[in-house]
């Protein structure tokens, strides 16, 4: 695909709303580094992955995302729902962005629009990651069942512009309402579990909620999904587990197990709140989880 043919899909709401105003901004970036960008905002939920969808389906080779993570969601579902093998450049201006931190992507917007310039304009062989599949849907950073999703859903409608701060009122919010601790069966080839657990943090990318090192071990293209699973907590020995799930030192805690896995279901005796990449999704009782290596295509 040649420059002048790119596409830039922005989502105005990403940021809480701040990022409505960074379509020019971003598009003059581009045009300093002698690229002309298409720029196409999403108007409504979904409507961006629909968009990328369609471009992606008429052949697109090179599309770019301005938002957060739920405007990454969508739209490496629509690349991949079309079976092409379109790459994806991402401009990091929502409020968490892990998946940028996952593939070690500059938080500045400005440095971010200038690395993938760059490699437009040196036809850098766009880099492939793993991606991972929740119940018919894809997700590229992760997924949350339990507590961890419940979270992410307090967080999401709490419209105060204090950045990765939120998810930690969040959770704070969420512990003051309680606790849930559901009894689930989790199966793959190599782990079986039965029994109460707090949460089931699915991780291809090692951040989540902005501030929280979940799996620091994770890599996107390692071929694996990190496995996170919390036992039954108190209020209190959650409150003590904070600062080691922002330094990523809760592994090997008591009542904290990791797992690699590429596949696993998950059933539930109660439908579980339960989110991909940060976006809720219905409640749910059964789950089945699969990675599929190498299958996106990342500038």
């Amino acid at each position: 695909m040649s420059v002048d043919e790119i596409s830039l899909f922005l989502n105005p709401a990403a940021g809480r709303g701040r990022a409505k105003n960074m379509g020019a901004p971003i598009v003059a970036e581009f045009r300093d580094h002698g690229i002309s960008v298409n720029l196409i905002e999403s108007v409504a939920e979904r409507d961006l992955e629909e968009k990328i969808h369609r471009a992606a389906s008429r052949g697109a080779r090179t599309i770019i995302v301005a938002g957060g993570d739920g405007s990454v969601h969508e739209a490496v579902n629509g690349v991949l729902n079309a079976g092409t093998d379109s790459a994806l450049g991402i401009i990091p201006i929502g409020t968490g962005n892990d998946f940028a931190k996952a593939i070690h992507l500059s938080p500045d917007w400005r440095k971010a629009t200038h690395a993938i310039a760059m490699k437009i304009r040196g036809n850098t062989p766009a880099r492939k990651i793993d991606v991972g599949k929740m119940n018919g849907r894809y997700f590229a950073n992760g997924a949350g069942i339990g507590f961890d999703a419940k979270i992410n859903n307090i967080a999401r409608k709490n419209r105060w512009p204090i950045g990765d701060l939120v998810y930690l009122l969040a959770v704070l919010e969420g512990l003051w309402d309680g606790v849930i601790t559901p009894t689930v069966k989790i199966r793959s080839a190599d782990y079986v579990y039965d029994g109460p657990v707090t949460l089931a943090n699915i991780s291809n990318g090692p951040w989540g909620g902005g501030m929280f090192h979940i799996a620091p071990m994770a890599e996107v293209d390692d071929g694996f999904l990190d496995l996170i699973i919390a036992d039954p907590m108190s209020r209190a020995r959650i409150v003590r587990l904070i600062p080691n799930l922002i330094r990523g030192s809760h592994i090997g805690k008591p009542g904290v197990r990791h797992f690699q896995v590429d596949n696993f279901t998950l059933s539930s005796t109660e439908p579980l709140p339960n989110h991909l990449d940060g976006e809720s999704q219905p409640l749910q009782s059964e789950f089945k989880i699969s990675l599929s290596k190498h299958a996106l295509r990342i500038l």
